[in-house]
């Protein structure tokens, strides 16, 4: 395939790759996308996830969040696939300067990625909002309703990004610092819609910005190259 082969020149010709990824990256771990047409927002709850992943309905109906939360987004049995694995290989061998992911599910790391930017956050790590201690993804899993400290008792909250809330403003400069300063700029698994994460690509200044989805995006005119199809299928052949 003529893309692809022109993906695997410019990667072999880079020692300054940043890598921006959305939910995609994802989804073929068995972590479910929220847009996609079997994604979670196209399923059927009492509320719609948009809501139940709201700051506002974190704080007023905590047993719902909760609940949903642990069924839903804590997706601990899942294993990177073969993109976080390539993308783990390029920074060992010094292509790769960055991973910005807007994935909580913590497996770039586990894949053995170390230079993460994780911009809404991470279900692995959980802090009581009353004293800051510190709680594993395992501890919310097999919590009783809503966690809560067992020092002071107070409610254990996830280092997630709800919606109304901001992005983290040192995780943000850094992403906004890598993404200028990169030589080529990969956007793979990410429909480019949520903001202002899509925003980020705007602060590109190279002329290698490679785009790979399974479909459209509406930044595709704006790309050097644009490559169809699964992302985890596509790294494994390069």
């Amino acid at each position: 395939m003529e893309q692809i082969e022109k993906l695997r020149e410019i990667i072999n010709g880079s020692d300054n790759i940043v890598f921006f990824g959305g939910a995609g990256v994802s989804t073929e771990s068995g972590i479910p996308d929220f847009r996609s047409v079997d994604g979670l927002y196209n399923q059927k709850y009492d509320y719609p996830p948009e809501t139940i992943l709201s700051h506002t309905f974190y704080r007023h109906y905590p047993e719902e969040f909760f609940r949903f939360y642990k069924d839903k987004m804590l997706c601990l049995s899942a294993k990177p696939n073969k993109a976080h694995r390539k993308l783990a290989q390029w920074e060992r061998e010094g292509r790769l300067k960055a991973v910005i992911t807007q994935n909580i599910d913590g497996l770039h790391q586990a894949a053995g990625s170390k230079r993460v930017l994780e911009l809404h956050g991470s279900v692995l790590r959980n802090y009581c909002q009353k004293c800051g201690k510190f709680f594993d993804a395992e501890y919310m899993l097999c919590a009783e309703g809503v966690p809560v400290c067992d020092d002071c008792g107070g409610r254990v909250k996830p280092d997630v990004v709800l919606y109304e809330e901001g992005l983290d403003q040192k995780t943000l400069s850094d992403a906004v610092s890598c993404i200028s300063k990169a030589d080529v700029l990969i956007v793979g698994g990410t429909s480019l819609v949520v903001y202002p994460a899509a925003g980020l690509i705007d602060y590109y200044q190279g002329d290698k910005l490679i785009l790979i989805n399974k479909t459209p995006t509406a930044r595709d005119h704006a790309a050097n190259l644009v490559v169809s199809g699964s992302i985890g299928e596509i790294f494994g052949v390069l």
